[in-house]
């Protein structure tokens, strides 16, 4: 493969991303990403496929989910019931596999990339039981006793929102990532590229008062960059004056529109207690 992921029009990625994302490619290994949720894990991959033009296979895992169904399902249910109706498609068990994400990748004309999405979602058994075949990228269809190889090695990105620890003989087959928050040129590249004609003194003043969200000790959960271009999109639509933003008003502890980036009530009641106390020692 030629081609090279350096970003696109609409994500902007650090040379530290762009060269993890190439690495995992030229290795032909899993890319598995971490990082705070709202950071643009899942959007990456969607990127690299648009940057690279190639098909996009998305597998969205769940507390539920069984590695097994991202190769495929047999649907013993459907077929008992066209047995009680008499049907002839129950004499071909091939019309009841269902495939799964990973054999439609590996069934793809063109290499594809292939999003494997919050995989620490899943039972703590579930990474190792994609070993087999994220390594020889083929499996075995007992039903129907086929071996379903890959037709070319898919790009494959893994993210984590680190809820639990992943298997070591799982994280030794990736080349491993973490996007770490963005600093305040990069977050204002970012804004950028999502509101290209917005004002510099509001997106001075939002940045501001963001970061100062942010950055406030003991907060459960910390605004990320999506609810940031949340609160942006509201602060835009309501056509919100930057001196707003700036406003010292001792009544209102608050920033505009807090529910954009405060989540819960503890940590509103955490950023009001701790900004009356600063505004009480000036």
């Amino acid at each position: 493969m030629t081609e090279r992921f350096a970003g696109t029009d609409r994500y902007i990625a650090t040379d530290d991303l762009m060269m993890a994302v190439n690495a995992a490619v030229t290795l032909g290994r899993p890319l598995l990403i971490k990082g705070e949720p709202g950071t643009g894990k899942t959007q990456l991959a969607q990127e690299i496929a648009r940057s690279l033009d190639r098909p996009m296979f998305e597998w969205h895992v769940k507390s539920t989910s069984k590695a097994q169904q991202g190769l495929y399902e047999y649907d013993a249910v459907s077929r008992l019931r066209d047995s009680q109706l008499g049907d002839a498609r129950v004499h071909d068990i091939a019309n009841y596999i269902l495939k799964g994400s990973l054999w439609e990748a590996f069934e793809s004309a063109t290499q594809p990339v292939l999003l494997i999405d919050e995989i620490d979602k899943a039972d703590i058994e579930f990474p190792n039981d994609l070993l087999r075949e994220l390594d020889r990228m083929e499996f075995y269809v007992y039903e129907t006793r086929q071996l379903v190889k890959a037709r070319h090695r898919p790009i494959i990105v893994i993210t984590s929102n680190n809820e639990k620890e992943l298997p070591d003989a799982f994280l030794r087959r990736c080349f491993f990532h973490y996007i770490r928050f963005p600093d305040e040129a990069t977050l204002q590249r970012i804004v950028e590229v999502h509101y290209p004609g917005l004002k510099k003194e509001l997106l001075a003043e939002a940045l501001g008062a963001f970061f100062q969200v942010r950055e406030t000790p003991g907060l459960k959960k910390k605004p990320s960059t999506s609810e940031l271009l949340d609160w942006i999109k509201l602060l835009v639509a309501e056509d919100i004056d930057p001196q707003v933003l700036r406003s010292q008003d001792p009544k209102k502890t608050l920033p505009i529109l807090h529910g954009a980036l405060l989540k819960n009530e503890q940590d509103v009641h955490l950023f009001e207690q701790l900004v009356f106390l600063n505004r009480r020692v000036r």
